[in-house]
């Protein structure tokens, strides 16, 4: 068995199993020759050899760590009856040492009445030590039984820190989980946005078009050919992003080879079926790409890509028939996409105005990756946005 397995195997044991080992250690020890009669003394009481009654003690002391996950309480009750007894009848052992590993203990796991419990051990100790100094030659003094009080209390402090320090990261990572599952949701619904936006308006455009076209046949069949390859294409998008959300999703059923090589194939090596699809929803497009693409490029393609299909859905809704340039240049460090829409000043208005979620999304996107996102009228009336992108962006 693998260390990797047997630390697994380990894990699954139950808690008081895996603390079984801690108490026998601390049991074994406390009968070594060398270690009798040399472990933790409160007091001035003469050393005593081991008897019936010491194994009594060292019983409570060791094998009670046994509990000190599951019942902290109890096991630092049993614990702390061991320890007065061992003191009391001089035994001196080390298994004393149980003590502050029980009190750690307590601090880290105790639950509820922890106050109550902190008051009661505390009350418990005044009568233990007036015993030992009764008990003693004398030669002990208030201030190292104040000591060992304040050793104590350390021990329970180093355990309640624990706690805390655990809460904390408790607390840490629920954060972070929620905040996680928010930027998630977030981007699900960016690319839904993206995805559903753009194919629907490209449709709506297209069956306009065709109410007028019932006198010419063909391009009447050639619009409504449009409309369903821009369905279906919208349909293998929505498939694929179903993919991505979950990997189990059966996203091949009911569509073909071709549609679904076409969902696998990189975002900018589709910008020109983009540009192609806007144009027979009756958009004049003009398309240059430059530039060869470095061999990785993150997320930088499916931004770029989605930078292009929001400039051609909000030109396609708002400034319809205007001619739109699309100009993508690749490179090794950086892609740089640029989508201008002549128009109008009331239509470059309208496409500033109704689009912006999506710009937004995209300028977020953008600024994720360390590049560079513009939006805005220009002299001319036209609206153009812009997007440097570099190509090493893994967000």
């Amino acid at each position: 068995m693998s260390l990797q397995g047997a630390a697994q195997v380990w894990r699954r044991l139950d808690v008081t199993l895996r603390d079984l080992p801690l108490g026998t250690l601390f049991l074994v020890a406390s009968f070594l020759p060398g270690l009798r009669g040399h472990g933790t003394q409160v007091g001035d009481l003469p050393t005593r050899p081991f008897d019936a009654l010491a194994v009594v003690a060292l019983a409570l002391e060791c094998l009670s760590l046994v509990v000190r996950r599951r019942w902290p309480v109890i096991c630092l009750g049993l614990v702390a009856s061991g320890f007065a007894l061992d003191q009391l009848c001089g035994y001196h052992s080390a298994a004393g040492t149980t003590l502050p590993v029980a009190l750690i203990s307590a601090g880290l796991h105790l639950e509820q009445r922890r106050r109550t419990t902190v008051v009661l051990l505390s009350v418990a100790y005044v009568p233990l030590a007036i015993a030992l100094a009764r008990l003693g030659s004398g030669g002990e003094t208030a201030t190292e039984f104040v000591t060992f009080y304040l050793t104590l209390a350390l021990a329970w402090g180093a355990g309640a820190w624990l706690r805390s320090t655990r809460a904390a990261e408790v607390a840490r990572r629920e954060r972070v989980a929620s905040e996680t599952r928010t930027a998630e949701r977030i981007r699900i619904a960016r690319e839904l946005h993206d995805v559903v936006t753009h194919h629907v308006t490209a449709m709506v455009v297209q069956a306009e078009a065709a109410r007028y076209l019932t006198a010419a046949p063909e391009r009447l069949e050639q619009s409504l050919t449009a409309v369903s390859d821009t369905g279906r294409r919208a349909l293998t998008d929505l498939r694929h992003l179903l993919d991505l959300l979950n990997p189990g999703h059966d996203t091949d059923h009911g569509v073909g080879p071709a549609e679904a090589t076409q969902a696998r194939t990189p975002a900018v090596g589709r910008v020109l079926t983009l540009v192609e699809q806007t144009r027979r929803a009756g958009q004049p497009v003009d398309f240059t790409e430059r530039g060869t693409p470095p061999a990785s490029t993150g997320s930088a393609d499916l931004v770029a890509y989605r930078v292009v299909q929001e400039a051609l859905t909000n030109a396609l809704k708002y400034a319809h028939g205007s001619r739109t340039s699309v100009q993508v240049q690749r490179g090794e460090m950086e892609i740089t996409v640029e989508v201008s829409t002549d128009g109008t000043g009331s239509r470059a208005t309208a496409v500033a105005a109704g689009s912006g979620r999506g710009l937004a999304g995209l300028r977020e996107r953008v600024d994720v990756l360390g590049g560079d996102f513009s939006a805005g009228c220009g002299p001319d009336g036209g609206f153009t946005v812009r997007a440097r992108i570099p190509a090493d962006g893994t967000s």
